[in-house]
C-alpha cells in the first residue's frame, strides 16, 4: 500500500474519530443542560413551595400563641384575678383551638418523580431529604395524630362543664362570662391542671415550629445559592 493510501486512511480515520468524539461531547453536553435545567426548575419549586410553608408555619405559631393567651387569661379568672370580661369569647375561641399542618410538596414529589439524585449536590439534597421525611412528618403528626395535643378532643367539654354555670350570652347569642367565678375546689383545681397541660403542649409545638421555620429559611437560602451558581 502507497504511503499516499496510509495518509488518506489516516486523515479518514482521524475525521471520523474527531467527528465521533464531537457527537459525543455535544451529546454529553446537551445532556447536562438539560440535566441542569430540570435541577433548577425543580429547585424553583421547591423553593417558593417552601416559602408558602414558612407562611404556614407563622400562622400556626401565631395560633398556639393565642392559644397561651387564653391558658393565662382563664387561669387569672380561676384565681380571681382582674381581666376585661369582654375579652372572654375571643380567648375561649383560641383556648382549645386545633390547627393542621398544610406542606405544600408538589416540589419535593417532582424531584422524587425525576429521582433525588437530580440535585446534585450532596448537601443540599439531604437537608432537603431531611426537611420533608422528618421534620414535616413530625410537624403532621404533633398536630393531628398526637391525641394529647388535639386540644378540642381532649379539653373542650371538660374545660366547658367546669365553665358553663357562670356563662351567659347576649341577645345575639354572643357568649360572656360572669366573674367572678363560681367555682368548687375540686373543679378549680381540674381547670388549672387543664390549663396547665394545654400550655405546656402549646409551648413545646411552638418550640418545635421555630426551629422548623429556621431550617427553612437556611434551605431556601441554599437553594437559592444553587441555583445562581
Amino acid at each position: 500500500m502507497s504511503k499516499l493510501n496510509w495518509k488518506t486512511y489516516t486523515f479518514e480515520f482521524l475525521s471520523i474519530f474527531v467527528a465521533v468524539i464531537s457527537a459525543f461531547a455535544l451529546t454529553n453536553w446537551d445532556d447536562k443542560r438539560r440535566d441542569r435545567h430540570t435541577e433548577v426548575k425543580i429547585l424553583t419549586e421547591i423553593r417558593n413551595g417552601l416559602k408558602k410553608d414558612i407562611k404556614d408555619v407563622q400562622l400556626n405559631l401565631a395560633g398556639h400563641s393565642a392559644g397561651i393567651k387564653a391558658c393565662q387569661f382563664v387561669r387569672k379568672m380561676a384565681n380571681g384575678q382582674a381581666v376585661h370580661k369582654d375579652s372572654f369569647a375571643y380567648h375561649y375561641f383560641n383556648l382549645t383551638r386545633d390547627f393542621i399542618s398544610i406542606q405544600n410538596s408538589s416540589g419535593y414529589e417532582s424531584l422524587k418523580s425525576n429521582g433525588l439524585g437530580t440535585i446534585h449536590n450532596d448537601s443540599l439534597r439531604l437537608k432537603v431529604i431531611d426537611i420533608y421525611e422528618y421534620d414535616f412528618r413530625n410537624m403532621a403528626k404533633l398536630e393531628e395524630d398526637y391525641k394529647e395535643m388535639q386540644y378540642h378532643t381532649s379539653f373542650f367539654r371538660p374545660i366547658n362543664d367546669i365553665l358553663s354555670p357562670n356563662f351567659g350570652f347576649n341577645e345575639s347569642g354572643q357568649i360572656q362570662i360572669n366573674v367572678p367565678l363560681d367555682l368548687r375546689p375540686k373543679d378549680k383545681q381540674l381547670l388549672l391542671s387543664y390549663l396547665w397541660k394545654i400550655e405546656m403542649n402549646r409551648n413545646f409545638v411552638q418550640r418545635f415550629y421555630g426551629d422548623i421555620e429556621s431550617k427553612i429559611e437556611k434551605v431556601i437560602g441554599f437553594i437559592e445559592q444553587e441555583i445562581q451558581s
